[in-house]
């Protein structure tokens, strides 16, 4: 039998969506960067790799004390998605030993210390969603409260805008000079993404509370998240932009396209104070990260070099 509910709950729930935003992400990091696009195989781990991921982990709470729609889905369709992950890990180590094959005399390019962010934030994407060290010892970074969004910022920034880079320089055989500017944009995702969490922890409040997970939401309330978080941060982060394309001297047209994601950010955030469905955190506040890569890349297309 087939995925129940529907192709939209199926793309969002499935995390194929997060697929997108993914990919779209390490496009704009390349472009961004002032490097080529990576191969067509990279992006195909990177996408399939993050379902993987998040299937892994939304598996796993089936059996949750708390659930809702998402969950239903997963208990619904359990069997069904095992069949796809198995699917999805076997291609992904065909076109993994495929690539590492072809590159594997290049790879001395990537430093050790280059490495050493890699390894670190593995270790926490591994631990976020608990391990278990014996029947007496279990980690679970995910339930550290208010750091878990930051958490989620740095997996992810580290992921989209980091790796990108090593990736270039094993495929092309090449040494890549970082400078303050990787620093700026790594942080710069590491921010945008960490808020698109906290906001995302709206939908979790009554869960969390229950669990007396003390995120910012269970800590200070809605509106108080709304506004004296989330839109003073993405506030800050425009002026912070602001400040940084004109010292860089970056194209007015190019300035006001990346303008757009701080704005959008701050509108959606003022229209969670009325509760939304599931699938309203799942495409407008992860679709945010789509929109954030899509003005990235349009501003370097759309203005002159």
């Amino acid at each position: 039998m087939g995925l129940q509910k529907g192709i939209i709950p199926s793309i969002f729930y499935g995390n194929y969506f997060y697929g997108v935003c993914t990919i779209s992400l390490c496009i704009e990091s390349n472009m961004q960067q002032g490097l080529p696009l990576n191969s067509f195989l990279f992006y195909f781990l990177v996408y399939f790799g993050t379902i993987i991921y998040y299937n892994m982990a939304y598996l796993g709470e089936v059996t949750a004390p708390y659930d809702n729609e998402r969950t239903h889905w997963y208990a619904a369709n359990r069997k069904w998605i095992l069949r796809l992950q198995y699917a999805y890990i076997f291609l992904c180590a065909i076109a993994g030993t495929y690539l590492l094959f072809i590159h594997f005399d290049q790879l001395h390019h990537i430093s050790f210390m280059q490495l050493i962010p890699v390894v670190f934030v593995g270790i926490i994407s591994l631990l976020y969603y608990g391990v278990s060290f014996g029947k007496n010892m279990r980690i679970n970074i995910r339930d550290t409260g208010w750091i878990k969004p930051f958490i989620i910022g740095l997996v992810w920034a580290t992921f989209v805008s980091y790796i990108p880079i090593l990736w270039y320089e094993a495929a092309h055989g090449t040494r890549y000079e970082f400078s303050w500017f990787n620093i700026w944009f790594l942080a710069k995702n590491f921010m945008y993404i960490s808020l698109l969490a906290i906001l995302f922890d709206i939908k979790d409040y009554l869960a969390d509370h229950n669990r007396k997970l003390k995120t910012f939401v269970v800590r200070i309330g809605l509106k108080k998240t709304i506004f004296y978080i989330i839109i003073p941060l993405t506030i800050i982060g425009f002026i912070s932009f602001m400040a940084f394309a004109l010292l860089r001297q970056y194209h007015p047209v190019r300035i006001l396209i990346n303008c757009i994601p701080f704005i959008l950010l701050i509108i959606v955030a003022w229209s969670m104070q009325k509760k939304k469905s599931i699938l309203f955190y799942l495409t407008i506040i992860d679709g945010l990260m789509v929109l954030k890569a899509a003005c990235g890349i349009a501003g370097i297309l759309l203005t002159p070099k």
